[in-house]
């Protein structure tokens, strides 16, 4: 099925808004406490937490339920009908289910009717999306379970490989026949917590850790943003590169092992003089700046005259002490390890030798 982001109008906007804000106070206060997503007081990072904590209480493994295109395949009868439980206005509710069936219009002018789904992007969708995962989230709390979810991400927590494919099965059935929603078997499984991805973590040896997936992406799309082919200036690179290196930490910064920290700091910055050697792009251009920035002459010819890779030289000493750490920080490079020290441990500079022992060894090298 086709995922569909649609774009309310301003005044479809501005009705959501004023609905969602009215129906918050009525459905709010009776989710599920492990319920952490698009609701005021919740966090992601709470979810994680939650998760965490069973870990360390045994429950080492976990039912990691994929729901198949969850925004697109909720059916109008039984989200109307979980509705209509708090919502005793009947216009309220012919209000609801008209923007439910009001269609989409494609870019190219056509109007496509919908039959059934939550259309994404309006002020009222997540609302409706936890009122429709409401059961789900009482079913396992009946069941005693430990689960946390974030919207339709989920995991349920057990102590036992039998118990998560015991849990895995009858909760299948629970969502396809009471919910009427698809389970991606594909995608679905019971396994050790180890194995399983929640929210952009894992949870190792009782540590939360961003995955190597979220890794991989941030690593991409920094290299997209110091790409010298992209046609913006140097200021806009390094705002872009700012804001989204302190976004992504201000997320992920939860990850707690502290040793792969300066690794990363490390390679950004090396990202960023590999983008200053290659707009310096000839010999004589890397020379003038090379001398600008403090570097002898007569060492400047053994940068300058080597035919070496651009990210070789990026990690060089020369390169390095003509743009160091202050040069770099000056023009709004973002330091992954300032801020991940001010998340875990407040304004400090550099973690406490304890700090370190508890979350790993910071490692030496090149800056």
């Amino acid at each position: 099925m086709q995922f569909t982001l649609t774009v309310p109008t301003v005044l479809d906007r501005v009705i959501q808004q004023a609905i969602a804000q009215v129906l918050t106070p009525l459905f709010d206060p009776h989710f599920s406490t492990h319920s952490y997503g698009f609701r005021f007081g919740k966090r992601a990072h709470q979810a994680v937490r939650r998760v965490q904590t069973a870990a360390e209480a045994a429950f080492n493994y976990a039912v990691d339920c994929d729901l198949k295109s969850f925004f697109d395949t909720v059916k109008f009868d039984r989200l109307m009908s979980l509705l209509a439980r708090r919502i005793p206005d009947q216009r309220v509710l012919r209000l609801i289910g008209a923007y439910l069936r009001a269609g989409v219009k494609r870019p190219e002018g056509r109007v496509e009717a919908t039959t059934q789904g939550v259309p994404q992007g309006g002020p009222l969708s997540p609302l409706l999306a936890n009122i429709m995962l409401d059961p789900l989230d009482k079913e396992l709390e009946r069941r005693g379970l430990r689960l946390a979810r974030y919207a339709d991400d989920f995991l349920i927590l057990v102590k036992s490989l039998k118990a998560a494919q015991r849990v895995m099965q009858s909760i299948t059935r629970f969502i396809e026949d009471r919910l009427q929603l698809v389970v991606n078997c594909q995608k679905s499984r019971a396994a050790r917590l180890l194995d399983c991805t929640f929210l952009g973590f894992q949870i190792r040896r009782g540590k939360v850790v961003w995955s190597e997936k979220a890794l991989q992406r941030f690593k991409e799309r920094v290299k997209e943003i110091t790409s010298r082919s992209r046609g913006v200036s140097t200021f806009c690179m390094l705002r872009e590169l700012r804001r989204y290196g302190v976004g992504w930490m201000n997320y992920f910064g939860i990850h707690q092992l502290y040793r792969v920290i300066p690794e990363l700091d490390q390679w950004l910055r090396r990202r960023v003089r590999l983008y200053y050697w290659k707009q310096w792009k000839n010999p004589h251009a890397r020379r003038r700046h090379l001398i600008r920035l403090g570097i002898h002459p007569r060492e400047v010819h053994k940068a300058t005259r080597s035919h070496r890779g651009y990210w070789f030289m990026a990690g060089t000493e020369i390169v390095q002490r003509a743009l160091d750490n202050r040069w770099l920080a000056e023009r709004g490079v973002p330091s992954l390890v300032q801020q991940w020290v001010e998340m875990h441990y407040g304004r400090r500079t550099t973690p406490t030798p304890e700090a370190v022992n508890l979350t790993g060894t910071a490692c030496r090298g090149p800056a």
